[in-house]
């Protein structure tokens, strides 16, 4: 599995937002400029996050976008999983319900289950709160 651009965009947007909005609503431009992001490529992604009910629209001269929710509510998997879809390793494990026809005797299915598990334990795990923190604590520029 691999993680696309747009999925990791999208997490550093979100953080973007988190650690900017204090005063007034982030305006994408500000967001594209300080991470070295196309507008283009933010619109497309800030759209799915709005549908999403992550982030909500502030429009006027003052305008842009803020958080629905506190950054510990936010799972960098919730994220992932929005602009991602699936983050199973095999599509077997893409739904709850397995309803592949080799399933019964699939002796990988053990390994691809364990896998799948292990990747949500760690993208479940960890919040748009933890980066905030870990960035504050680095002092650093984003690097996602």
């Amino acid at each position: 599995m691999k993680i696309s651009t747009k999925g990791r965009y999208a997490v550093r947007l979100l953080l973007d937002i988190a650690m900017n909005d204090e005063v007034e609503p982030v305006r994408l431009k500000d967001t594209a400029e300080r991470q070295d992001i196309s507008m283009k490529y933010l619109e497309q992604i800030i759209s799915i996050l709005v549908r999403a009910g992550y982030v909500k629209s502030i429009r006027g001269p003052q305008g842009g976008y803020r958080l629905t929710k506190e950054p510990k509510d936010y799972t960098i998997g919730m994220i992932l999983r929005q602009v991602e879809g699936s983050l199973a390793p095999v599509s077997c494990l893409d739904d709850d319900v397995n309803t592949c026809e080799r399933q019964a005797e699939c002796v990988s299915l053990r390994i691809w289950r364990e896998l799948n598990d292990a990747i949500n334990g760690v993208v479940d795990k960890y919040t748009l709160q933890d980066l905030i923190e870990w960035q504050q604590e680095a002092n650093l520029d984003y690097c996602i």
